[in-house]
């Protein structure tokens, strides 16, 4: 009786791995989007008041590089989640900041379905095409210290539209973004779905607060 030989040439066991990463990547940002908009609803019910500029920078850059350092061990997981729930409970102020807007649930619901539409929609665009983005690695370095320098800006120079140019700069930022980080899973940049999950997920915490603040400054002009 001829034996076959079942073991995966390297193509099979790329693609394999791939799927692997792409499965636990969703699984794992589905769950903290969903952990993130608990504590984002219970810090809005509460009414808490938001941190500050700087404590939510320390805040975030804490948790972030402590996930970096944890990425590969299981408490990777638990930095993860403490870095989403905290950047939920930074939101929950604002909510309630747009909340008590006239048109406020509109502005919020709003931008929620524009995030969501862009974000499966750049994702299905990489995923069905299988176009490698790697070339706006470029574009990303230099927008994101453009970006920083801006908003630096804005804290000293009261400059007219300066505050809408960045949020309309964090939309094109955090949409290339997703792009990139889509397309590094697919063709092999991206083999810790934690990493994956945590770009992908401020991303999307990004893209939603800009088109909020987007939303709300053209919504109350009507």
């Amino acid at each position: 009786m001829n034996e076959q030989n079942y073991a995966l040439n390297p193509a099979q066991a790329e693609q394999l791995e791939v799927s692997r990463v792409l499965r636990n990547t969703y699984g794992l940002l589905a769950l903290t989007l969903a952990f993130s908009g608990l504590v984002a609803y219970i810090a809005q019910q509460m009414r808490v008041p938001y941190p500050g500029f700087f404590v939510v920078l320390v805040g975030f850059y804490g948790l972030f590089f402590l996930t970096v350092k944890l990425r590969d061990s299981a408490w990777g997981l638990v930095s993860t989640f403490a870095l989403t729930g905290f950047m939920g409970y930074t939101l929950g102020p604002i909510l309630n900041a747009y909340l008590g807007m006239p048109n406020g649930s509109e502005v919020v619901s709003s931008a929620f379905a524009m995030t969501a539409l862009v974000f499966f929609g750049l994702s299905a665009y990489v995923l069905t095409t299988r176009k490698d983005m790697s070339f706006l690695g470029g574009f990303i370095t230099a927008g994101f210290f453009v970006l920083i320098g801006a908003t630096l800006a804005s804290f000293f120079f009261n400059i007219s539209g300066l505050q809408l140019a960045i949020s309309a700069g964090f939309v094109v930022f955090s949409s290339v973004c997703i792009l990139f980080q889509t397309s590094a899973i697919i063709h092999g940049g991206e083999r810790n779905y934690i990493m994956a999950t945590i770009s992908l997920y401020v991303s999307i915490y990004n893209l939603f607060i800009s088109l909020l603040q987007l939303i709300g400054v053209f919504g109350s002009n009507d």
